[in-house]
């Protein structure tokens, strides 16, 4: 009962407006720690969760609290509060009695609001608005009876408050309590999508500065919240502010300090939490410890509400703002340092040290106890009724727009984004709210869109140009392989009869010509005419290889005699030459299958090209084997001239010939048998390395690849 009715009951109302002021504290706290999706959820169920324990609170808790006691157990008087003197079975100022119970219902809405944090982004508004009302109705006003019970008239008759269990200002009554049911709530409806899945960090709160402007309201109506407690304007009340705003402070520092040592940043939610758990554990003791005292309490109950944040994340359990961690672990913890860092002299139950320290655990045991088992049977009937948790499409989607048909900004510009990158369609800006930072966002993107926009137009014009043009080259090579077709057919005719007249007037049909210069004149004609028709059947060869017109004709070789008829067609070339023609086969009853007549022009065209480049003395030699890796290699080693690395490309281009000093005199061939024996090996799915050494030779392999290798019993099975 108030010793100083005025300025007690000023007091008091004082103290309850700084308390009400805290779910200003909340509501910014927890909207700032979610995401932007889901702010105006968390606002509207911090406002509606305010209205619906004052009412219900105001109809059964109250009196379930505060009213006359049965054995201790539950309130039996004051039900639909009227505020008349004698509402709570005993005489008091009746406006004292009023300002007490709104002191009391602040306290009653602090507990309930704890849950809303908790399981935000993902709990229906009915089913969070029924958790509030059993929250408020039953589970906070019975545990608030044992502990307070009889407060009103100055007296203890809870069962645990005459024990001896000291709670000033709620550390386990209402943190505590309100922190049980958010950890069943937490479980009951389970993590946000996508929280613990692999590779998943946490989920980051879209407006941490205004989170930080609700810890520090918060602060504020702490000040009302513990300094309240002593429903009186009296000494200690100085004592108690100075203990709670140190408390705050070191839980601050602290939480910055375990985060920075953790994780090597300091942690923006570490601290904000850090400072909240220092407030929240100093509420049960703030009374009885020294300003030293409250130091070490805030600085040990931001460490203890940094480890549990570890062990729910270890556990997978999903909290989306730490409500768990701040104000059932550092309620716990607060409720424990009563014993351990209060004076004894000012608890004023006559305890020891050891006995002090078991009520208070019991007391906490039992808060746990009865709150988490009545939480999850309510949920669990409520459950039955009402949906407790949203879908998986409201919750991508947001209980903005899910939950109250609200939107915002940035929820705008994230779903245009979104629908832009489900439909591929960029031709639309998003849009754009002026003065806004979802505005601002939403012009730079429409920069990058019209920037992406402009590229693929110009790159869509440039391939639209790259197949006009690949049309016309092949219309082009179309119309050059038949123009090569019809004048090979033309060329042919007249070559062939030029070459068979000069052989016949070179033969015995007209005697023998004894004029040297005639004969002269009948050879140039006839090697003019061969080198004419080698070149048209090397420029039709290549072309039809280019337009992927060469069909191959293939079939098992045995590769021994192909090696010997190509030598034999070379050697008199050779002889004439003065070079020595060599053959080195390791292919004893092995076959190749390939395209006969091609690996005997690739073979030939090798062997022409050694015989022509190698100075009378050297040497050629055609060689084959099975490499290691069972490749078919072949073969053609010269000492003739060689050629310079930076030549090898040229002699692979068609017409390339390589004048220089050395090869001037014999480059008379028509450029095309390297390009067509690389084209024709590279038909067989094989490749030609080129060696040369400029002045010492020039070694030309071709590699055929593993399958194509038989075996001489393949090939007579075959023909049986």
């Amino acid at each position: 009962m108030p010793d100083n009715p005025v300025s007690d009951s000023l007091w008091v109302l004082l103290a309850a407006v700084l308390v009400i002021l805290m779910q200003v504290g909340f509501l910014c706290l927890e909207t700032g720690f979610v995401r932007a999706k889901n702010g105006i959820n968390v606002a509207i169920k911090n406002v509606s969760d305010f209205c619906v324990a004052t009412l219900v609170f105001w109809a059964f808790g109250f009196a379930l609290m505060f009213g006359a006691t049965h054995d201790g157990l539950i309130g039996t008087s004051g039900f639909l509060f009227d505020g008349s003197e004698t509402s709570l079975g005993g005489a008091l100022p009746a406006h004292w009695l009023i300002f007490f119970f709104l002191f009391q219902v602040a306290f009653c809405s602090t507990a309930t609001t704890i849950v809303s944090g908790a399981v935000a982004e993902r709990m229906t508004f009915p089913g969070y608005l029924a958790v509030s009302a059993v929250l408020a109705a039953i589970v906070y006003p019975v545990f608030g009876h044992w502990a307070w019970g009889g407060l009103a008239f100055g007296q203890a008759d809870g069962w645990l408050s005459s024990m001896g269990f000291i709670d000033f200002a709620g550390s386990t009554v209402v943190h505590s309590i309100g922190g049980w049911m958010a950890l069943a709530a937490i479980l009951m409806v389970g993590a946000r999508h996508g929280r613990f899945e692999q590779g998943a960090g946490a989920i980051e709160g879209h407006n941490l500065p205004l989170a930080a402007m609700g810890v520090f309201l918060l602060w504020i109506g702490w000040f009302g919240f513990n300094g309240g407690s002593t429903l009186a304007f009296n000494d200690s009340v100085a004592g108690i502010i100075v203990n709670t705003l140190l408390a705050g402070c070191t839980g601050g520092l602290g939480g910055i300090a375990i985060s920075w040592w953790r994780s090597r940043r300091p942690d923006t939610a570490a601290f904000l939490n850090g400072i909240l758990a220092g407030l929240v554990g100093i509420t049960a003791c703030c009374h009885v410890v020294s300003f030293a005292g409250a130091l070490f309490v805030g600085a040990s109950s931001a460490l203890i509400c940094y480890l549990a944040g570890e062990l729910l994340e270890r556990l997978k359990i999903d909290d989306a703002v730490g409500a768990v961690p701040v104000h059932l672990a550092a309620g716990i913890w607060g409720t424990r340092c009563v014993a351990l860092v209060g004076k004894p002299e000012l608890w004023g139950t006559g305890h020891d040290f050891a006995t002090q320290l078991g009520v208070q655990a019991l007391g906490i045991a039992v808060a746990g106890v009865f709150a988490f088992t009545l939480s999850i049977v309510a949920l669990s009937v409520i459950s039955r009724f009402v949906r407790l948790r949203v879908t998986e499409r409201e919750e991508r989607i947001g209980l903005n727009v899910s939950e109250h048909g609200a939107s915002s900004a940035v929820l705008d510009l994230l779903v245009a984004m979104e629908v832009q990158s489900r439909r591929g369609d960029f031709s639309k800006p998003a849009p754009v709210e002026p003065f806004t930072e979802a505005g601002e966002i939403a012009v730079r993107y429409n920069n990058v869109l019209a920037r992406f926009n402009a590229e693929v137009n110009a790159r869509e014009a440039t391939a639209r140009d790259l197949l006009a043009a690949k049309e016309r080259a092949e219309l082009a090579d179309a119309a050059k392989g038949q123009f090569l077709a019809q004048m090979s057919h033309e060329l042919r005719t007249p070559l062939n009869a030029i070459i068979g007249f000069s052989e016949v007037m070179n033969g015995e049909l007209l005697g023998p010509i004894e004029n040297a210069k005639y004969k002269e004149y009948l050879g140039d004609i006839h090697k003019s005419g061969t080198y004419l028709l080698n070149l048209i059947n090397d420029i039709l060869d290549l072309s039809k290889i280019q337009a992927d017109k060469y069909e191959l004709n293939e079939s098992e070789i045995a590769l021994g005699s192909l090696l010997e008829d190509c030598q034999r067609l070379i050697a008199p070339r050779a002889e004439n030459e003065g070079v020595e023609l060599r053959l080195d086969c390791q292919l004893a009853g092995l076959c190749l299958y390939a395209d006969e007549r091609a690996v005997r022009q690739m073979l030939l065209n090798l062997l022409s090209n050694a015989v022509k480049f190698t100075p009378r003395g050297g040497q050629v030699c055609l060689r084959a084997l099975v490499e290691p890796d069972g490749r078919i290699a072949v073969a053609v080693s010269d000492t003739g001239v060689g050629m310079k690395k930076a030549d090898i490309p040229k002699a692979l281009s068609p017409f390339g010939q390589i004048n220089n000093d050395k090869t001037v005199y014999v480059a008379d061939g028509t450029g095309l048998g390297l390009p067509i024996t690389r084209a024709l090996v590279e038909l067989h799915g094989g490749t030609l390395v080129i060696d040369s050494v400029w002045s010492e030779g020039t070694t030309i392999t071709l590699r055929f690849p593993e399958w194509r290798l038989r075996t001489a019993i393949a090939v007579n099975s075959s023909a049986a």
